[in-house]
C-alpha cells in the first residue's frame, strides 16, 4: 500500500515536468506574440517587462535597471530562481503565483500553450 501511495505521488511530481519537456518552440513562438510587447526573449534589453533572455536559472527580481515590484524584489530575496516549474506556475496564474507583483497579463490557461512558451524561451536564450 505504501508502495502505491509513493508511486502515484512520484507521478504526479514527475508529471509537470515531463509535460514541460514536450513544448514545442515553433509552437511557443507564436504564444510569445501575447508576450512581446512588453518582454525581449533574444536580448538583454529592458521593455515594460524585464529581458527573458536567459530567466532560467536566474533568482526572481534580479535583472539589473529593472523596477521590479516589492512583492517580486521579495520573492527574489526569499529564494525563488525560475526554473521551468516555477515560471510555469507564473505563466499560469501570475497574480496567485506573486500577489502584487506589476505584471497586468492575467496568464496562460492551456498548459500546452505553457510548455511552448518555455521552449522557446530556452532556445531562445541558448542563441
Amino acid at each position: 500500500m505504501k508502495l502505491k501511495i509513493a508511486l502515484a505521488f512520484a507521478a504526479l511530481v514527475v508529471a509537470p515536468s515531463v509535460a514541460l519537456a514536450g513544448g514545442d518552440a515553433a509552437k511557443g513562438k507564436k504564444v510569445f506574440n501575447k508576450c512581446k510587447a512588453c518582454h525581449f526573449v533574444d536580448k538583454e534589453k529592458n521593455k515594460v517587462g524585464p529581458y527573458l533572455k536567459g530567466v532560467i536559472g536566474r533568482k526572481a527580481g534580479s535583472v539589473e535597471g529593472f523596477k521590479y515590484s516589492k512583492a517580486m524584489k521579495a520573492k527574489g530575496e526569499e529564494g525563488l530562481v525560475w526554473t521551468e516549474e516555477t515560471i510555469a506556475q507564473y505563466l499560469k496564474a501570475p497574480k496567485k503565483f506573486i500577489p502584487k507583483n506589476k505584471m497586468a497579463f492575467a496568464g496562460l490557461k492551456k498548459d500546452e500553450d505553457i510548455a511552448d512558451v518555455i521552449a522557446y524561451i530556452k532556445e531562445m536564450s541558448a542563441k
